[in-house]
């Protein structure tokens, strides 16, 4: 039977001559792509990284590091600094941790789990004092596993382990008060559009839309459910599914505000208007929401705030090893691209 290769492994059980021999590159070489002190080829590099990746090393200098004192740096581990959810978490960890002295090392995993352990593994050689993981496909065990080894903050997931503090968005509930709103205005045929069902957070905005029809004992119309990726192609896809297979429906709840754009540009360019003919809710309240033509009701999930607290238990981690800190409620912001439904209306588009 073959061994299980170790979740993390140590630098006493592999050596940096050793990920060198594997990956077929000079000792020193190895040295420069784990401290970036000097330009590597693109190839050779990865090389290295997935050598490091099959063996499990950890560089000495992160037990020195552990060892001697801090270095004032934090890693960051996010999926797509593309996207304004990631900028705006961002800027709420930065206003927490500069003022507190820290720097932060940052990587983007783009919802690849191999890729992430490389990025935790880079962070890693960089001596961090911790690591904040904005969600992600990281298993549970990599993480537990991880946080014996360094402070973890975590957003996105439920999780409980000695040296990690997980803060996740009550989405289920958030999700429900977004269906509840469109059906106390007189919508029962709400499409939605979900995002990616390997995500927990999109199986959990899922389940409160339907916890909403459930409670308004109303049946769900399978057939007005779909999914996309979090982005707004994704959305302008999902909705001109619906609409090219001729479903009826007055209203849309789009799992994040990124999606809802991309509905609102397709319903636009079909000739709907919004909240005329369809209304519609987003998710998240990125900062363009409240300027769109019209202002997009969304439900507030705090994304700053998240990342001040997230930045804050790790400070909280670092001084005393745990955290109490509680992630903020989703709240629902009511603008103009919902409307009540008049009871003579037709229902449907």
């Amino acid at each position: 039977m073959k061994r299980k290769k170790p979740l993390l492994s140590t630098s006493s059980e592999v050596t940096l001559g050793m990920v060198a021999v594997a990956s077929g590159v000079s000792p020193s070489t190895v040295s420069r792509v784990l401290s970036g002190s000097a330009q590597v080829s693109s190839e050779k590099a990865a090389r290295v990284r997935r050598a490091i990746d099959e063996l499990g090393f950890v560089p000495n200098t992160i037990a020195r590091a552990l060892a001697d004192g801090r270095t004032f740096n934090i890693g960051l581990l996010a999926q797509y600094f593309e996207s304004p959810y990631y900028a705006l978490l961002l800027r709420g960890i930065e206003e927490v941790l500069t003022p507190a002295g820290y720097g932060l090392v940052v990587a983007s995993g783009h919802w690849q789990p191999e890729e992430e352990q490389r990025c935790v593994a880079s962070l890693r050689s960089r001596r961090v004092d911790g690591i904040i993981v904005l969600t992600g496909g990281l298993s549970d065990e990599f993480l537990t596993a991880l946080a014996r080894e360094l402070p973890v903050v975590v957003t996105g997931r439920s999780l409980h382990a000695n040296g990690l503090h997980a803060l996740k968005t009550d989405d289920l509930e958030g999700a429900r008060v977004a269906t509840r709103h469109l059906i106390d205005r007189g919508h029962t045929r709400i499409a939605f559009i979900g995002g990616d069902l390997a995500h927990a957070d999109s199986s959990e905005r899922e389940r409160g839309y339907r916890a909403a029809f459930e409670e308004a004992g109303l049946p769900v119309d399978e057939a007005l459910i779909g999914n996309g990726d979090y982005r707004e192609a994704g959305g302008a896809a999902a909705i001109t599914r619906l609409l090219d297979q001729g479903l009826a429906f007055t209203a849309v709840f789009a799992a994040n505000d990124q999606m809802a754009a991309g509905a609102a540009r397709v319903l636009h360019s079909r000739g709907f208007r919004v909240p005329e003919d369809v209304s519609l809710v987003g998710y998240d309240d990125l900062l363009n929401t409240a300027h769109a033509s019209p202002p997009r009701t969304t439900v507030d999930v705090h994304i700053a705030e998240l990342g001040r607290r997230a930045a804050s238990a790790m400070l909280d981690l670092l001084r005393t090893g745990g955290s109490a800190i509680e992630p903020p409620r989703p709240q629902l912001i009511v603008r103009e691209s919902t409307r009540r439904l008049p009871s003579t209306a037709a229902n449907a588009c």
